[in-house]
């Protein structure tokens, strides 16, 4: 008799893995390609990130006025959230099986 308890996660993901199930969604395992390709994709919005990190320490170094700095703070965090959807997309797509290339979203 191998029947251990299960621990509280163990049964969660059972759940979860009926509910699906019973939804009709299936688990597809990703296949090598699919596999490069993500990582390719978090490594292009990773670089782009950091290059954007980088200008924007540039231009603080050279700015004094607060309401300046502010701004262009404003504007870091919004090209990172850009950055953020632009990757969490495209994994998406490849996740589904779209073959966009990555400077398509560039």
């Amino acid at each position: 008799m191998t029947d251990a308890p299960k621990s509280a996660i163990e049964l969660m993901m059972e759940r979860l893995k009926q509910k699906d199930a019973e939804a009709g969604v299936t688990e597809t395992p990703l296949t090598d390609a699919q596999r490069a390709a993500i990582a390719e994709a978090r490594s292009v919005y990773e670089a782009k990130a950091a290059e954007r990190r980088i200008m924007h320490q540039s231009m603080q170094a050279t700015m004094m006025d607060p309401a300046e700095r502010e701004a262009r703070d404003q504007e870091l965090r919004r090209d990172l959230e850009r950055f953020e959807s632009e990757r969490d997309s495209r994994i998406r797509k490849i996740r589904a099986g779209e073959s966009a290339s990555p400077s398509s979203t560039d």
